[in-house]
């Protein structure tokens, strides 16, 4: 696992009445590693779980890393303890950044961000203009209400920003056809909900593969409309614990108070890995290999096909 950052959270501010900023500076004083646009954090939340923010700035030499959390409805735990339990002052805890959403050498830009969407696309905006670079950035939004940095975008960006809101009816959804019809040498970045993305997908379908980029952090589904409940027996702990239908494996250890191992908590990164005793496991993640399943098991999204599972744990 790699090696957590103590971190302080130097000031928070409402951005939207759903998304707030975090800005986190390092507890030790110690230099922060650079981060690229694109790039994100993985955060411990107060309730434990591991959840990834991008970064809203780009610096070779960050004095402190901001992020924005939009508090999801069906939060499992993440957005909604960032909202309900952080305070300024507090410390937590975070992975060094990444980036898997890297911009590239290019002739032009085209960004797309939809709602909280807007934050690696924030980031590449900046930079971009901070090179001089040709870009067009269109956001869309349901209202102005819905806008996070609106403002900023407005006098970072100008005339090459497109700001679209379409008051939550399908018929008043962005068209992007014009953008799309003809395939250009620019490279497009995407960032939103699942339905822009699929539309942007669908749209850039006869685009050259290596133009078009998306950032999505959930790359499967962890919870499924027909999981049913089960039991995990732990072996070292001598307990066993009953994982709900709404609940993965990890979650309900971390519940129970057992320290756990996690980063990305959506089955891609393999921190969790956990050996299996016995027990027929549905594995759903994208880490392990056919001869590894029948001895692991990545307890942060897989769960029972029929029985018990019994954990070294």
């Amino acid at each position: 696992m790699t090696e957590r950052i103590e971190m302080s959270v130097a000031g928070i501010r409402d951005l939207t009445n759903e998304i707030k900023e975090f800005r986190l500076s390092s507890l030790s004083g110690m230099p922060l590693p650079a981060a690229d646009a694109g790039a994100h954090i993985t955060v411990e939340t107060p309730s434990g779980a591991m959840r990834r923010y991008s970064l809203i700035h780009p610096s070779e030499k960050p004095e402190d890393y901001t992020i924005a959390v939009k508090r999801e409805p069906d939060s499992r735990g993440g957005s909604l303890s960032m909202h309900a339990e952080l305070t300024e002052g507090d410390s937590i805890r975070i992975e060094p950044p990444q980036n898997d959403f890297a911009l590239t050498n290019a002739e032009g830009f085209l960004l797309i961000a939809g709602g909280i969407g807007i934050t690696p696309i924030y980031s590449m905006a900046q930079s971009l203009s901070a090179a001089n670079k040709p870009f067009q950035l269109i956001y869309c939004t349901r209202s102005p209400a819905h806008t996070a940095y609106g403002k900023a975008l407005k006098e970072l960006c100008g005339e090459a920003l497109t700001l679209h809101h379409d008051q939550g009816e399908p018929a008043n959804v962005y068209d992007f056809w014009d953008h799309f019809e003809k395939p250009g040498r620019e490279h497009v970045y995407c960032c939103g909900p699942s339905q822009l993305m699929d539309e942007v997908k669908a749209l850039s379908g006869h685009w050259p593969e290596e133009n078009i980029h998306f950032e999505e952090f959930k790359a499967v589904e962890i919870i499924r409309e027909d999981d049913q409940p089960f039991d995990v027996i732990l072996e070292q702990s001598n307990r066993k614990l009953t994982v709900p239908a709404d609940r993965t494996i990890l979650e309900t250890i971390r519940d129970a108070g057992i320290p756990t191992k996690s980063s990305c908590e959506s089955g891609t990164c393999g921190t969790c890995r956990t050996r299996l005793v016995s027990g027929d496991v549905d594995h759903r993640d994208m880490v392990l290999m056919e001869e590894e399943k029948e001895n692991n098991v990545m307890i942060c999204i897989s769960r029972a096909k029929t029985g018990d599972l019994i954990l070294d744990l």
